[in-house]
């Protein structure tokens, strides 16, 4: 059986998640189903939530129950809520496994290790259930150096300020 294509976005710059959708939104346009997961960003409403209003065919999931963002939360809601985010993976492992859908994006799924949630094998491990032809795509500021070998391709996404470059103007 052939083996699903597996993308990384990461970087420290703005749009990952929008890249990532991007992705998810021209998978549809081919008839084909989106699962999204989305990991560290609390169940604050806002860029994806338009999606329930539309009949694409795209599920998403927040497994954690706090409205901030992971990196705001005290140590005690941080150990709470590891609990909830575990959960997404192994939702992630399931629907791997079953091939429930053609495209999988885990979005900050790659912040996981950086924050005790999970190590890079317990996601490569994930990663290895993929059997099918199912294209799995990752976010994150980096990929961890452990991962590369399960990993097909990386997009890199920086952000230039004007201030902060030079730019050509002509006279």
């Amino acid at each position: 059986m052939k083996k699903g294509f597996i993308e990384v976005i990461c970087g420290d710059g703005k749009g990952k998640t929008s890249l990532a959708l991007g992705q998810s939104l021209r998978a549809c346009a081919k008839q084909k189903s989106v699962i999204i997961i989305q990991f560290l960003k609390g169940k604050e409403k806002g860029e994806l939530s338009w999606l329930a209003g539309t009949e694409l065919d795209i599920k998403f999931f927040r497994f954690e129950k706090s409205e901030q963002y992971f990196e705001e939360l005290t140590q005690q809601e941080k150990e709470e809520q590891k609990e909830n985010i575990r959960n997404g993976l192994n939702y992630a492992r399931k629907v791997i496994a079953t091939h429930e859908c053609d495209v999988l994006l885990l979005d900050e799924i790659l912040g996981l290790p950086q924050h005790g949630i999970a190590t890079c094998e317990e996601i490569n491990e994930i990663l290895r259930i993929n059997k099918s032809d199912m294209q799995i795509i990752l976010t994150g500021l980096r990929l961890p150096e452990e991962m590369r070998e399960y990993v097909d391709a990386v997009t890199t996404v920086n952000t230039e300020y004007l201030s902060e470059i030079c730019v050509d103007k002509e006279s």
